[in-house]
This record gives structure tokens, sequence and C-alpha cells, in this order.
């Protein structure tokens, strides 16, 4: 597995997990085996000033839930998956990422160099958490309701504190967030309306909703530091599903980002518009999920350990 090849465009495109998808072992494989995924750990770590390859291989689910550290964790696998890939000849034609998953994409297209990607998401991670007091905000999934009834059933909460959609996750599942208890009543209004299941989601961040404001304010200071580079190949935006190749109007996406909703349904449609394959390329099967929800007809590959790559590099060979 050890062949270098001649870089080639292959008909598919990258998506990058977001956060959720870390579990403890994640790219140690990948870490083992190919000095480019054992290059970008040491980076990160340097970067970070602690071990986050020692975090990734063997600390405990606790300590990945930890949202300054599962953000550069999480995106620090992903870009070593997307280094073996290149690695052995492959890069996308067009990718996307959900939510922080957009970082490792515009490294994947050479808009952001890794070392300022894996900062600025540290931060990211630790300005999200500050943003809300521990118990005041709530994220919920919702199963089994399109995307205009759980719209409707936010507004319906608007006298009892902030609701709204923040994950357009596929057809019939979307995420809302904001304070608690709102949250909460809109769980009991999507039961009423037929929802076939609710979800409190295990987290203290009501991402992707105004109640990210500050976060946001304080992020934009810090991307404003940093070189964002015209991309190399197409990257899908979360907040408005576009196809978007240049690098300020990718910055500016970032930062909104925080506030605005992800509108991953959107983005998988656009991309099914492109390609007949997605590589899902980080830690877990998440994003391939939700894409045969969408789009059922699509190839669904991923790369996360050596048995993962083996089968993907076969088909994208055959």
């Amino acid at each position: 597995m050890n062949i270098e090849k001649e870089e080639m465009v292959q008909n598919c495109a990258f998506l990058f997990p977001g956060q959720g998808s870390q579990y403890p072992g994640m790219g140690k494989e990948l870490y083992e085996n190919f000095s480019e995924a054992k290059e970008i750990f040491e980076l990160a770590n340097d970067a970070l000033g602690y071990d986050l390859a020692s975090l990734c291989f063997s600390g405990s689910e606790e300590e990945l839930r930890q949202t300054e550290k599962t953000q550069p964790a999480i995106l620090t696998v992903s870009v070593a998956a997307e280094r073996v890939l290149r690695k052995h000849g492959f890069k996308p034609i067009v990718a996307a990422g959900h939510s922080l998953g957009e970082y490792s994409a515009l490294v994947s297209a050479n808009a952001i160099d890794f070392v300022d990607a894996v900062k600025v998401v540290a931060k990211r991670g630790r300005f999200m958490q500050e943003a809300v007091p521990e118990g005041v905000g709530a994220m919920a999934a919702i199963i089994g309701l399109d995307s205009a009834k759980v719209e409707e059933i936010c507004s319906r909460m608007s006298p009892e504190g902030k609701v709204t959609l923040a994950n357009y996750n596929s057809p019939i599942q979307n995420v809302i967030a904001g304070e608690k208890l709102p949250v909460q009543r809109a769980i009991e209004e999507a039961k009423k309306e037929g929802a076939k299941k609710t979800v409190l989601l295990p987290v203290s961040v009501p991402s992707h909703c105004e109640m990210m404001r500050s976060a946001r304010e304080k992020l934009s200071e810090e991307l404003d530091k940093i070189p964002v580079n015209d991309l190399g190949f197409p990257v899908v935006s979360n907040v408005d599903s576009k196809e978007n190749q240049n690098g300020d109007a990718a910055k500016q996406n970032l930062k909104r980002q925080v506030t605005t909703p992800v509108r991953w349904v959107e983005s998988v449609e656009r991309i099914a518009g492109k390609v007949d394959t997605v590589i899902e390329v980080g830690p877990g099967k998440v994003l391939l999920g939700l894409v045969k929800r969408i789009k059922r007809e699509m190839i669904c590959l991923n790369v996360e350990d050596l048995k993962s790559l083996e089968k993907t590099l076969s088909s994208l060979k055959s």
C-alpha cells in the first residue's frame, strides 16, 4: 500500500465529517502506516502544544467530547486521511464538509494551511463553548418530519425562547438548536406531530444559531489573521450550498457558518449533479448515512483506517 502514483483528478467528491464523528483510536492505523499521516499529527502536536495524537489514539470518549479538543482532533484525522488518499494519486473534483468539516475541505483544496486551520478550529471550539453557559443551550435531532414542519414547530416556540433549525441533514432528519427549555418543548411538539424519533443530543453548545453570535465575532477576528487562498477545486459551502473557489468568499462563509444552519441536503444534491461517487474522508460514516437518505443512487465510500482505505482504493481503480 505504499506505491507512489502521479496525482490524477478522480470523478468523485470528498466529504469531511464534523463534530460527533470522533471515537477513541481514530487515525491510529493511518499514523502507524503512512508517513504523510504521521506528519500531519506531528504538525498538530506542535501547533497546539499538547499530544493530540495520544488523545485521538488512547483518549477516553469523555476527553474527546471536549469541544476545544474535539474540533482539532477531527480536523487532524480527516486531513491525515486525505493526505493518504493523495499519496495514492487521488484528488476530487469537488468537496464539502459538515460544519467543522468545511475547514478540512478547505485544507484539502489548498485554501488554508493545515497549521493555521488546526489552531483556528481549537479556538473555534473554545469560543463556542464560552458563548453559552453550561446547561443553558441544547440541540436535538428530529427524525420523521420534513424541514418545513420542523421550522413551523420552532416558530411556535418563540414566546418561550430561542430555537431554530440548525442542520438540514436529510429530507426527514433535522437538528434544532437554541435555549434548553424551548428545545425540549419543541421535541414534545414534534412527537405530537408524528416524529418517528427525537433525540436530545449530548452537547452543551447550541451550534449554528444566533446564540453563537459572540463566538462568531471572536472567530471572525482570528480568521482575519490568516490567509485564505483561492481554492484548487470547488468546495460547496454550508451556508448557501453553492460551489466556491474564491478565498475571500470562503473566509466569509466560515464566519457566517457559526450562526447559520448547515444546508446539507442542498449541498449533497448539488454534488450529486457533478459526480456519482462520494468518499467520506475522516472518522466515522455519519455523512454517508445522510447521503444515502438524500441520494440513494450515489456510490458511497470512506477512508478512516486500513480496511476502508483498501476498499476505497479498489473501488476507485475498477
